[in-house]
């Protein structure tokens, strides 16, 4: 690998495997050589550290500029109000109420003050935490309880691991704001499936996302089973490339309850991880 490469590991749904593949995937890149960085960006419940089981050497708090209001300078014309879309300041006859929790941090309430009565303060909301885990630059987020914005918090991950030759993306499940946000300027993103119908349902949605974005992507189908052709009826049918299949196999399972690596624990399945890193930098010069 001679430039720069970032794949985000997505899907449509959780539980389909993306961080067992994702986690395993870092790890075969480290002992192939490679600088590797893993980023768990689903900073909600982020679990690549139970796998990787990294040393945290720094942690960063994140936040995010919310209005404070200087009722001296203020003259109730509500022109904070009308801009804001999400409500987090409202002009109620003399008073200019704000709800910080709602904030966006856009800063549109301080561009239309006619009089400066507002400035803005740091509100944390998260921590992005650094280590080491065995040749692994490793990254990963941790949303305060009871935050509802969680984008602003994947930026901060993706920033802060972004010096890296290979870097890998641990997507929030869904296709919603918290993933737009991970995905962002990724060079591919690998689809992680399962074959059922919830699951590639979920992995439609998914597919009309990266597609609206214009990312390159492929599909990596976990819990595979040699006849069950769902997944790859699917693929052939919206004309993705279905890049590996993870066999429904009781040791991978059973490795990952006790939070350890397929790629190390179970016999065979470094091979396939080492198959897939290949295919994924074929695909990724296509």
């Amino acid at each position: 690998m001679t430039k720069k490469l970032t794949v985000a590991f997505a899907s449509g749904k959780g539980g389909t495997g993306k961080t067992t593949v994702s986690v395993n995937l870092a790890s075969a890149a480290a002992a192939a050589g490679y600088e590797v960085a893993y980023l768990d960006c689903d900073v909600e419940e982020p679990n690549g550290h139970l796998f990787l089981n990294p040393s945290i050497r720094r942690r960063n708090p994140v936040s995010v500029p919310v209005p404070v209001i200087d009722p001296e300078k203020c003259v109730n014309c509500g022109a904070c109000g009308e801009i804001c879309q999400y409500s987090a300041i409202v002009c109620i006859k003399n008073n200019v109420l704000t709800f910080e929790k709602m904030c966006h941090g856009c800063g549109g309430c301080q561009l239309v003050c006619p009089s400066g009565a507002i400035t803005e303060k740091g509100r944390e909301i998260g921590v992005v935490e650094e280590g080491e885990a065995g040749g692994i630059n490793f990254f990963h987020g941790k949303l305060n309880i009871g935050e509802a914005m969680s984008p602003p918090l994947i930026r901060a991950v993706r920033s802060a691991g972004k010096n890296n030759l290979f870097t890998i993306v641990d997507v929030p499940p869904g296709t919603s704001c918290p993933v737009i946000a991970a995905i962002k300027d990724v060079d591919l993103v690998i689809l992680v499936t399962e074959p059922t119908p919830f699951g590639l349902n979920d992995l439609d949605l998914a597919l009309d996302m990266v597609k609206e974005m214009g990312i390159p992507h492929a599909v990596v189908v976990n819990r595979s089973e040699p006849e069950n052709n769902l997944a790859r009826d699917f693929c052939r049918k919206r004309k993705v490339r279905l890049l590996a299949e993870i066999a429904d196999d009781r040791r991978v399972a059973e490795a990952y309850s006790r939070g350890e690596l397929a790629f190390n624990a179970a016999p065979g399945y470094r091979a396939v991880f080492d198959d897939l890193l290949s295919a994924i930098e074929k695909e990724a010069i296509r």
